[in-house]
């Protein structure tokens, strides 16, 4: 049986994108309707699968259903494959009236891209070059090796980047903020609300911001850049490279704040309410069962944990 805060499978993921085909670009019988219902209803999983993927068909729901319909029955004729139907699906986009700007909002990059992780998974392995690559929940980037250089593209959330120094090749890291380059750099890049977080571990690292002069960031720095270009030396109230070790590990930082970074590991829904978000958390938890660690907070505490679903919960006063 699985449990609560574990990730769908890649299957599970490539079944709801083939359901997302049928019901949005074709007209589903009752019948196609029913065995639809029945997929959702025969594995707790499929439920977020579908989550994950029905947007896509929501922001595509205006685009002359002729044009697609016409298209997705030559391509269902053809059995193309999962990567196919998003590669589709992103060419309507573009065709359509949402235009390419769209395809951020619609999470096709990150379905597209070489590497991705659902909400609450983390993977890590060793690249072609030997260098260590770890991405955390909902992340996704794209790599790319050639004679001359290797270069990775943060397309989404947070990835490690432990350098091989060996390959004598320079690394680059795109981000939508500006790009990176090292050789044997140990870093790590948070996409977030304010542009991206960056924290050097060893290494020589430079900076090449978007409309700013490079900056070379020295091993035990930890910066917020912004996409103008301007950057600040930051200090956290969490460690940033706890996630990479499994764990969430904090100092004095407010409930509300912590609920936020926590609700990254979620599915579904995680709230904290006005009244309990400035108290104050501290320790080392176990990314691992989040669940567990709301009920820690309740023992260390005056808050309790209301869950309304297992996928909706949140925390108030005791």
């Amino acid at each position: 049986m699985p449990t609560p805060d574990s990730a769908p499978a890649q299957a599970q993921v490539d079944q709801a994108i083939d359901w997302l085909v049928k019901l949005r670009f074709d007209s589903p019988s009752p019948h196609t309707e029913q065995q639809f219902q029945h997929w959702l209803a025969s594995h707790p999983h499929n439920p977020l699968a579908w989550q994950r993927v029905s947007h896509l068909g929501d922001e595509l729901a205006g685009l002359p259903k002729a044009l697609s319909r016409r298209t997705l029955d030559a391509s269902q004729r053809q059995r193309i494959s999962r990567r196919d139907h998003l590669k589709l699906l992103a060419v309507l986009a573009v065709g359509g009236s949402l235009g390419w700007a769209a395809r951020e909002p619609l999470g096709i990059p990150q379905l597209l891209a070489d590497s991705s992780t659902a909400t609450g998974e983390r993977r890590r392995w060793q690249g072609s070059d030997g260098s260590r690559i770890q991405l955390n929940t909902a992340s996704a980037i794209d790599l790319s090796y050639s004679v001359e250089q290797r270069r990775l593209q943060l397309v989404r959330g947070e990835v490690s980047l432990d350098s091989n120094p060996n390959d004598n090749r320079p690394f680059r890291i795109d981000t939508r903020v500006g790009q990176l380059a090292t050789l044997d750099g140990h870093l790590l890049l948070r996409d977030n609300d304010q542009g991206l977080l960056l924290a050097v571990r060893r290494g020589d690292v430079t900076l090449f911001p978007s409309s700013a002069s490079p900056r070379r960031v020295l091993p035990g720095e930890t910066l917020q850049v912004w996409a103008s270009g301007s950057f600040q030396a930051v200090t956290l109230h969490s460690d940033p490279w706890g996630w990479t070790d499994g764990v969430l590990s904090v100092q004095q930082m407010p409930l509300g704040e912590f609920i936020a970074e926590l609700a990254r590991y979620r599915p579904g829904l995680l709230r904290c309410a006005p009244e309990v978000a400035d108290l104050k958390v501290s320790g080392t938890y176990q990314l691992a069962d989040t669940a567990q660690i709301l009920q820690l907070l309740t023992r260390s505490l005056p808050v309790r944990v209301d869950y309304r679903t297992r996928f909706w919960v949140s925390i108030g006063a005791a």
